[in-house]
């Protein structure tokens, strides 16, 4: 996706597009500028990929660009493995910075120059208070806080305090250097916030050449203004942050202001937005890493099949306000059916097989069905299926003693085999120790070739299968949703993995795909026919046996579970 092209402008602009619009139109800004800033410190999340859209949607349709910043003032979480993965989930997801790459190191020796300048202007000061005494005096919503005891140290010892904190003088934790602003603020960020701590900790990119580090507040806006930003584009969570925001580039008089707008961000069901809980469910071993297929990370949803355009059309779908609402996981379960019904393939898979003996077709003879890919796209053309005497089909498509509305395969009945024929059950074998079936046998009807009867006969029922001498054996990981409620950290009071789903992950040995499915490209999805939509698994499986993840099914099944 080319960033610096505009893209179609003719739906409804959410609140921010209509003030980037307004400045555009009146001059103010003729290219917008926007920003990416995820902070190195883990995978991104579903809820990061409504940001990117909207910051690099913003630069595609306005003409703009927009820039991808890494905000990596704490070094003691993050990591360089974090940085390629960001950039690797950016792209995937259809975006492009271009030379706009950017970090918030770059800028550490002009953010230590502008942190000398506020102390020169008096609006600054190294403070002794360790990190629980600065908060005892911060005071509460209702009462003000109290003024540090070494709140009117001189500007000079104040520079010199602070330059000793950068040569390494002193230990971790026992020096900061604060804002001088109101500590009697109704906001109680803006009483004396920290700028700067002392922190030992290789830096993934700096090394051990700094022993101080900004604080977030106060790098970011710098950033931003280094960089020319124009919208400085933030959850509502950072609402309050916009007092410091402002008040820094307003005190240092700084030749660009960006200007801050808050959204809401995304609040999705049935999962967790937290980057430092995705981290317990990595590091405690409840998933397998930061891309199980059952994590709501962009890593996660793209090997378990997820598109970048379903997830793109989601983001667009959900909007972009300004109060806080919660989105039902269905809306992204929809966005990725919706998507694959266009374009996935159709195959057969059959997930838990019994064989079919069809008693009066000939030992020795294999022909060929003719398939098609895709119901609605005669242009991916078919395919040719093997069949034969023995096949396989769903052991849940057969009952010796079928319930009411049971349309398939029973004894006495006949079913349609999908393009094939019908067929008849006659009678079926069990396992003398277990009593499962173990073979059903019928018998077809060879005037039906293709799935229809020449004497306009009717069935009810329709069946998938394989070809026993020519299916291949594979793996099928049938994924569900991590948690098994709603808002599995909604209770404070309860640890959010007791929330965890036992179901969600359910894997098949023994199951069969057509044989050419072998060959699927890891990455590539498909439709197995009545069962879903597939993927197969970018990490695990050989030629031999491959292994596909369930990316959802054809409809949703938790609203019917739920109803």
């Amino acid at each position: 996706m080319n960033n610096d092209t505009p893209t179609d402008r003719s739906r409804p602009l959410d609140f921010i597009r209509q003030i980037v619009a307004e400045d555009q139109k009146s001059g103010k800004h003729p290219q917008p500028v926007t920003r990416f800033p995820p902070e190195p410190n883990g995978f991104l999340h579903i809820g990061h990929a409504k940001s990117i859209c909207l910051n690099f949607g913003i630069s595609n349709e306005f003409g703009g660009r927009c820039h991808l910043r890494f905000d990596d003032t704490n070094p003691s979480k993050e990591e360089a493995a974090y940085v390629e993965s960001i950039k690797r989930d950016v792209r995937w997801l259809g975006f492009d910075w271009h030379e706009h790459l950017h970090y918030a190191s770059d800028y550490f020796e002009q953010i230590c120059h502008f942190a000398e300048r506020l102390i020169e202007l008096g609006k600054a000061y190294v403070c002794d208070l360790t990190g629980e005494q600065i908060r005892a005096y911060r005071g509460t919503l209702t009462e003000p806080g109290r003024e540090s005891p070494y709140r009117n140290r001189s500007v000079e010892e104040n520079l010199r305090l602070f330059r000793e904190m950068r040569a390494g003088i002193y230990g971790d934790g026992e020096r900061v250097l604060r804002a001088k602003i109101d500590m009697a603020s109704p906001i109680i960020l803006m009483r004396d916030p920290v700028l700067y701590r002392i922190l030992r900790a290789p830096h993934h990119r700096t090394g051990d050449a700094w022993c101080i580090y900004p604080m977030y507040d106060f790098t970011h806006c710098l950033s931003d203004m280094l960089e020319s930003i124009t919208h400085s584009l933030c959850t509502l969570e950072f609402q309050d942050n916009r007092q410091l925001y402002d008040w820094v580039l307003d005190t240092l008089q700084t030749p660009c202001h960006p200007r801050q707008i808050e959204f809401a961000r995304l609040n999705l069901t049935y999962t967790v937005m937290s980057k430092r809980k995705l981290l317990q469910l990595v590091t405690d071993g409840h998933v397998d890493g930061w891309d199980d297929p059952r994590m709501l990370t962009i890593s996660g949803l793209r090997r378990r099949g997820y598109t970048p355009r379903a997830i793109r059309t989601f983001c667009e779908q959900i909007g972009i306000g300004k109060k806080e609402s919660w989105i039902d996981m269905g809306v992204l379960e929809n966005a990725i059916r919706d998507d694959l019904n266009e374009t996935a393939p159709r195959a057969m898979g059959v997930l838990d097989p019994v064989k079919v003996v069809i008693d009066n077709y000939p030992d020795d003879q294999v022909e060929f069905i003719e398939a098609r890919n895709h119901p609605q796209r005669p242009e991916l053309g078919s395919r040719s299926l093997p069949f034969s005497r023995e096949l396989y089909i769903e052991r849940e498509d057969f009952r010796e003693t079928p319930p009411g509305k049971f349309f398939r395969l029973a004894p006495g009945r006949e079913v349609r085999l999908r393009y094939a024929y019908y067929i008849t059950c006659v009678s079926c074998e069990k396992d003398p120790q277990t009593g499962e079936i173990t073979v059903i046998h019928c018998t077809y009807d060879p005037q039906t070739k293709g799935g229809s009867s020449p004497d306009g006969r009717k069935v009810k029922g329709t069946i998938h299968w394989l070809s026993a001498a020519h299916a291949a054996p594979c793996t099928i990981n049938l994924y569900d949703r991590l948690f098994a409620v709603e808002h599995p950290d909604g209770d404070k009071a309860v640890d959010f993995k007791e929330h965890l789903n036992p179901h969600s992950l359910h894997t098949l040995t023994r199951c069969l795909v057509e044989t050419s499915l072998a060959d699927l490209p890891p990455g590539s999805q498909v439709q197995f026919e009545r069962q879903g939509y597939f993927c197969r698994d970018l990490d695990s499986g050989t030629p031999d046996h491959p292994v596909f993840n369930r990316i959802v099914t054809l409809r949703d099944s938790w609203a019917k579970v739920n109803n």
